[in-house]
């Protein structure tokens, strides 16, 4: 028995060592298998380039065959229909259909939309007064003969010389033509003297009359007698007129009135000034209602005629409106309630 059991160990003994041998011996196969594939990655690595990977023109993209027109013809006809894939374009029908659906529906959009917002605009203003009026309150004034408007406002002429002056004249009689009498009698109405002419008791949109200025009015400076407006004789006429301002009330109860004179200087040399009709912008004109219902409104005019100015000598001549809520000394702009110019008279 024991030596049998004996027997058994033994056995177990070199049965445990063979298993023992063949694990070693595979570990050192891996291991060995390992090593030779470093080894080899080694080799690869430093193993020099041959001729053809060195030759780097076959790496370079080859150039496109050249087409003749022919050809870019054929092509172009082939991009505008296709008719294998029945393609216009390269686009099927259906894709255009689905573009043109798009776009069609997205302009619609945007037109709605902006008709929309116009729409809603227009509906909140008014068109016959402003929501918001940003105006000067207090009026500018301007005149006539303005015929060079790169020099402003300057009248130089010799009363001898008809080409001279001619320009002048005929500006004035072109700034006149509209209050002629037969015109304004048959467009306007006389009006009650110094008083407003308030008509705000109408509806909104009904016409307002306006007042008539009648060209003979002006007297000496009308045209009518003279129509060289005293240019040909060194006596020259000018008309002012003051700016129209929706609603305003001018003078705010008394007549705003016109004096001319000169900036410096002597006014001796400026001579006798003389107004037509008279210096004052009678309030039977205001307020002005604005072109949509004040339809034949005829600003009134102040005529000034100088008839002593002394020759060859240039005048810097101000006229200014004098008058309550008037501002005629502004001194960044020289049209608020003035106006300036110069005034050189030849024999």
């Amino acid at each position: 028995m024991e030596r049998n059991s004996t027997a058994g160990g033994a056995e177990d003994l070199l049965m445990e060592g063979k298993i023992s041998k063949l694990r070693a011996g595979s570990l050192h196969k891996h291991e060995l298998a390992e090593a030779m594939e470093v080894e080899q990655e080694g080799l690869v690595e430093h193993q020099p380039l041959e001729q053809d990977d060195l030759n780097f023109e076959k790496w370079k993209p080859k150039p496109k065959p050249k087409r003749t027109l022919h050809e870019k013809i054929e092509d172009l006809k082939t991009y505008l229909w296709n008719a294998e894939t029945k393609e216009f374009m390269g686009r099927s029908g259906k894709s255009w259909s689905l573009i043109l659906l798009f776009y069609s529906a997205l302009y619609i959009f945007l037109a709605a939309m902006f008709g929309g917002c116009m729409c809603c605009l227009m509906w909140s203003i008014s068109p016959y007064t402003p929501t918001y009026n940003d105006r000067v309150m207090p009026p500018g004034m301007t005149m006539s003969p303005h015929v060079d408007t790169a020099h402003g406002f300057d009248i130089a002429f010799n009363a001898s010389d008809r080409s001279s002056w001619r320009k002048y004249a005929k500006a004035l009689e072109a700034q006149l033509r509209p209050y002629d009498d037969a015109v304004q009698e048959r467009r306007n109405i006389l009006c009650e003297r110094n008083t407003y002419s308030m008509q705000d008791n109408l509806e909104e949109s009904a016409e307002r009359k306006a007042c008539l200025f009648k060209r003979s009015w002006l007297g000496e400076c009308s045209g009518m007698k003279d129509k060289d407006f005293g240019y040909s004789k060194g006596k020259p006429c000018i008309l002012l007129k003051m700016n129209r301002i929706l609603g305003y009330l001018p003078g705010q109860g008394v007549a705003v009135n016109v004096t001319c004179g000169l900036k410096k200087g002597s006014t001796d040399i400026l001579g006798e000034v003389l107004y037509y009709p008279d210096n004052t912008f009678n309030m039977r004109y205001y307020p002005y209602y604005g072109k949509l219902r004040h339809v034949n409104y005829s600003s009134p005019l102040v005529a000034v005629r100088f008839t002593g100015v002394q020759y060859d000598t240039q005048l810097h001549v101000q006229c200014k409106l004098n008058g309550k809520g008037i501002i005629n000394d502004s001194p960044t702009d020289r049209f608020l309630g003035s106006v300036s110019f110069t005034l050189e008279v030849g024999a």
